[in-house]
């Protein structure tokens, strides 16, 4: 939605008896008076056009008539258009512009604002229209951006330029959140801590990031909690769930309340291994807002979640190989899987501003999970030669674990915002206290033939035993400072952030300091062109799984924790080149990013499916070197749509061997496109497709060196159709309560392509080895509905 209100909006007229020479100038800002640089001016029915510059100024002649139409478009802005009588002379018009609110756009990423930093803000508008297979639809918004990659459609997590997914750093409204510890496959998770429904704004970064946030080494999603100005409401149902989002907003007090349900229980039914799911996930979540004056403000955030997921398998059958070679792996399985992951969540911040210049807030917080995974699973299995009766392995195979974790963190957080002249200054002081208890016991037995394995002759043994019972209760100090200084001159408009992170953490003693440097460029001879550049040293600080070191013996595998540990470092240089440009009149980005990241202290991990093990030492060294290219722009006029492609090499140095990284993804493509039919805006389509590199592996509980593998491609293309029943454009029915009816219809995986998520290793008596892969979900069909109160 876009609005002109008469203080931003002026208009003055000379006489002039030139009426066919009328120059009409003035400024394009947003609603914080930054310019929108680019910003396309045209006079309907005529030749006339001019483009805002840098600082949103702009000026265009055109001929005088009765009534003149000057329209004023930018991408993920609304269109104004202002109707002047009878112009005359010189005229000035000043506008300002909201970001755009249509309901044509499924998913916007608001690229108008001049990118400064690396950091790029995502609009969330249209969030709950967006195709989505897990529920969470800010991370898979996340996951189409250019340098992020996902393997799985069952799960939210995601790869970011070579980091894994605990190098990915979340918060909401300025606090810290994390992710559940044990779990170990798509099918587990549930609901993350983000609900989309009550998102306002989205920041991302895929790397060069300010010091403000903390340590982690590839990305920062930031969130901010919207906080309604009136009483809105909506629910939504589809095969895969259902919500349900009410926000009330007064003159000083704002309540948002979410209540979620997931099952993927439909999904899990294309899976290969049939049996009977019940997953059921669900959670709750309040933000409460007070301000009881325009100096202060009180937040309040709660939350609480229980996702429980039983499976009781009956069979599988795989067929893969060659054309010229199938092999078929059937199993019949006796047992069951219990997990069950809760979490909850709170946070009160209490804020304090001195004009519009300072503030200072105080935050405290508390984040806890307590998980529980336990299975018995007995699998008879046949390995055979498609179309043969040759059998190349039969056996029997026995998997055990009874685990359970708890994880307590609670923060205070004190941060100081100040500005003035051509400086933002902001800094924060952080306390956290961390008890983490871990109490897991997990076997696997395998049996080929008759004879356990691994086989001495002598001894019955299993292939994998490992007891865990460990304990952490630590502290960690954390200070930050940064400033932002930006400057305007005759050769252009230039952006400069510096800053530094300094912690401390008492578990094993160790200071970390982090000087963090990023520049934004606009030259004043072509604005068209934005240029960025971040350089800074990034810490992966060791939470709880990292800490983990093994030690086996007589085939018995414990745990203890490594007091010695420190964190992973990463020296990253980041260069970008934007170039803003019009096609067919409408408006277009092409964005290019090359990056370089020079680690050391490596504490290398092994990945299956979506659990990382950790080696619980530091032991390697390696590098990541990529580039990513990004066209985004209105492919279709009024839709946005983009296509981003990525080249990564991800090496590291193990013991004295150069070997790839876990997260060596050597390409990725994302595609996502908007459309409408023509002559309605009530018919939306969608088309979100990935095609990613497939990443090393090998077998398991072994080295990284004998990763010597590589999985085949990610493939997936899901397309969503949605059709708007009932549009608050209705004039006939503004006054009722419902504003808008959405019904979807959605095909996930539409070609049936198989794409792998991890594999099961069958090893005969002679001890040769089988990978079998683990497919993931196939073509499956998907029916919504969306209700807006």
């Amino acid at each position: 939605m876009v609005y002109m209100s008469l203080a931003s909006t002026t208009l003055w007229a000379q006489d002039s008896p030139d009426t066919l020479g009328v120059e009409l100038h003035g400024r394009v800002t947003d609603e914080e008076q930054e310019p929108v640089p680019m910003c396309l001016v045209r006079i309907e029915g005529q030749a006339a056009s001019a483009m805002a510059g840098a600082d949103g100024k702009y000026s265009i002649r055109f001929r005088t008539a009765d009534s003149v139409a000057v329209v004023y478009s930018m991408l993920g802005f609304e269109t104004r258009r202002r109707v002047l009588k009878k112009p005359r002379g010189r005229l000035t018009l000043n506008i300002v512009m909201r970001p755009k609110d249509s309901e044509l756009s499924e998913v916007n990423v608001v690229d108008t604002r001049r990118q400064m930093t690396s950091t790029q803000e995502l609009n969330t508008k249209d969030l709950k229209r967006m195709p989505s297979t897990t529920g969470n639809a800010v991370e898979e918004l996340v996951a189409t951006q250019a340098g992020v990659s996902t393997h799985n459609e069952l799960s939210s997590q995601y790869n970011v330029r070579g980091g894994s997914f605990d190098e990915n750093c979340v918060y909401i409204n300025g606090i810290e959140v994390y992710r559940p510890l044990l779990i170990s496959s798509g099918q587990q998770e549930g609901l993350s801590v983000i609900n989309s429904d009550m998102v306002e704004k989205v920041n991302f970064s895929a790397g060069g990031f300010d010091a403000k946030y903390g340590d982690k080494m590839s990305s920062v999603l930031d969130i901010t909690y919207n906080r309604p100005k009136k009483t809105e409401a909506s629910l939504q149902a589809s095969l895969l769930g259902a919500s349900a989002y009410v926000g009330v907003g007064k003159q000083k007090v704002a309540l948002s309340q979410g209540l979620r349900y997931k099952t993927n229980q439909y999904m899990l039914g294309s899976l290969e291994t049939k049996g009977e799911y019940s997953p059921s996930f669900l959670d709750y979540q309040a933000y409460l807002s007070w301000q009881p004056s325009s100096r202060w403000q009180a937040d309040i955030i709660g939350y609480i979640s229980h996702n429980q997921y039983d499976f009781q398998p009956k069979n599988r059958e795989t067929k893969f190989g060659t054309l010229e070679d199938v092999k078929s792996f059937t199993v019949y399985f006796d047992g069951q899987e219990a997990d069950q992951f809760d979490t909850f969540f709170g946070a009160f911040t209490l804020s304090r501003k001195w004009g519009r210049q300072s503030s200072l807030s105080l935050s405290a917080s508390a984040f806890t999970t307590r998980e529980h995974e336990n299975y018995d699973i007995q699998g008879q299995y046949w390995l055979d030669e498609a179309g043969s009766e040759e059998q190349l392995g039969v056996g029997t195979y026995m998997e055990h674990a009874r685990n359970s974790l708890n994880s307590h963190t609670q923060a205070l957080k004190l941060a100081f915002d100040h500005r003035r002249g051509n400086h933002h200054f902001q800094t924060g002081l952080l306390w956290k206290h961390s008890l983490v208890r871990e109490n897991s016991r997990e076997w696997e037995y395998r049996d080929s033939s008759g004879y356990s394995m691994p086989h001495d002759g002598q001894n019955l043994q299993v292939i994998y035993n490992l007891k865990s019972n460990g304990q952490v209760n630590s502290h960690r100090m954390e200070f930050y400072a940064e400033d932002t200084w930006r400057k305007e001159s005759k050769a252009g408009i230039l952006s400069l952030n510096y800053g530094a992170r300094l912690s401390y953490w008492d578990w094993n003693g160790e200071w970390l300091f982090s000087p963090r440097v990023s520049m934004g460029f606009v030259p004043a001879g072509n604005d068209k062109f934005t240029f960025r550049l971040a350089t800074g040293m990034y810490y992966q600080s060791p939470f709880y799984k990292e800490l983990r070191d093994t030690v086996t013996t007589n085939g018995a595998t414990t745990v203890s924790l490594n007091k010695h540990i420190k964190s992973q470092r990463s020296f990253q240089v980041l260069g970008a080149v934007e170039y803003k440009f019009l096609l067919a009149g409408r408006p277009f980005k092409f964005t290019t990013e090359a990056y370089y990241k020079a680690q050391s202290r490596l504490n290398p991990y092994n990945v299956d499916n979506v659990k990382i093990v950790y080696y619980g030492n530091n032991c390697a060294s390696g590098y990541v070197v990529g580039a990513d290219v990004k066209l985004y722009g209105e492919f279709v006029p009024g839709t946005d749509s983009w296509i981003s492609f990525g080249l990564m090499k991800a090496q590291m140095s193990l013991n004295g061997k150069s070997i790839p990284q876990p997260t060596d993804q050597r390409y990725n493509i994302n595609f996502f496109f908007s459309d409408y039919f023509p002559g309605t805006t009530r018919w939306k389509m969608n088309l979100k497709a990935s095609f990613a590199d497939g990443l090393p592996f090998g077998p398991p509980h072994t080295g990284l060196e004998r990763n010597v593998f590589r999985a085949p491609a990610y493939r997936r293309v899901d397309l969503g159709m949605s059709y708007r029943l009932l549009s608050e454009e209705d004039t006939s029915r503004r006054r009722k309560v419902v504003r808008n009816i959405w019904l979807g219809l959605d095909c996930f995986n539409i070609f049936g392509l198989n794409n792998v998520s991890s594999y099961y290793w069958v090893t005969n008596i002679s001890n040769q080895q089988y990978a079998v892969p683990n497919y993931l979900t196939g073509r499956m069909v998907n029916g919504r509905i969306l209700i807006d109160f």
